[in-house]
């Protein structure tokens, strides 16, 4: 089944976005021996600047490349910005490696400084789910109680039950989890929505922003989340699709921006 048809303006606005010219960190290190165990940094001119680890979209299948102007531009904007890799989805990754990887850089990388973790699209999931591995079982390989200070999911996969009903990104939920038959089994460990029914609440100041004309990931995820996390706060922006939130300089983009500089200044 192919990817859901989508309008002109949606088109244009995925090109124009995806279509910015990488640009180059000014420093680069690793949190393991992979190959993807690695992370670009745009150090802030201000020692006492926040941090904040961003983690990229792309349906787990995609690198980091198309967030680096994005990233750079919230160091412009006063940040300490990290942009991990990890193992993806159609290669080394995927159901564990994805989520080792995701822990692993989550509690290393901050080397005990308090941050903000953000992602967008997929990358907003896996945000969401460092949130919550917390709610783990004590047994569980992912299982911490080292969490972000807050989270910014940008137009997040929330529900990948419905991920996989609405066939998003021809079947990215499924390809993820390791197909049909490892599906339900490994579901309840990965996904936000499962994690949050009972306690509803992570413990983790969470902000859930989203485009209003956003065709990427529908307003239903949004909605289904916010429903069962008691003390989310979210964000709609009107006319807003899903890429220009990460497009440097926009109006969306300076709405992401304000957002964390509000959660790093919480105490």
């Amino acid at each position: 089944m192919p990817s859901r048809p989508i309008s002109a303006f949606a088109a244009e606005e995925e090109q124009r976005v995806l279509g910015l010219k990488p640009v180059l960190a000014p420093a680069h290190g690793s949190y393991g021996d992979h190959p993807h165990q690695v992370y670009d940094a745009w150090p802030a001119e201000d020692p006492g600047a926040p941090l904040v680890i961003l983690l990229h979209g792309g349906y787990w299948r995609y690198d980091r490349m198309h967030l680096t102007p994005f990233a750079a531009y919230l160091a412009r904007q006063g940040f300490d910005v990290l942009l991990p890799g990890f193992r993806r989805s159609g290669g080394a990754g995927g159901y564990p490696g994805t989520f080792d990887d995701v822990a692993r850089l989550t509690d290393t990388l901050p080397q005990g400084r308090p941050y903000v973790l953000a992602g967008h699209c997929s990358g907003g999931h896996l945000a969401l789910w460092c949130a919550a591995r917390g709610l783990l079982p004590p047994g569980s390989r992912w299982h911490t109680r080292s969490l972000p200070a807050a989270v910014l999911a940008l137009a997040p996969i929330t529900d990948l039950t419905a991920t996989r009903r609405d066939r998003l990104s021809d079947d990215a939920a499924l390809q993820l989890l390791g197909g049909p038959e490892r599906f339900e089994e490994r579901l309840p460990s990965v996904d936000p929505l499962t994690l949050l029914r009972g306690p509803g609440t992570t413990g983790v100041p969470t902000v859930l922003l989203h485009g209003a004309v956003d065709e990427e990931v529908p307003l239903t995820q949004y909605a289904d989340y916010a429903a069962v996390h008691r003390d989310l706060r979210t964000v709609v922006l009107p006319g807003t699709g899903h890429y220009t939130l990460i497009e440097p300089g926009a109006p969306a983009a300076r709405a992401v921006a304000a957002t964390l500089g509000e959660l790093c200044a919480r105490p």
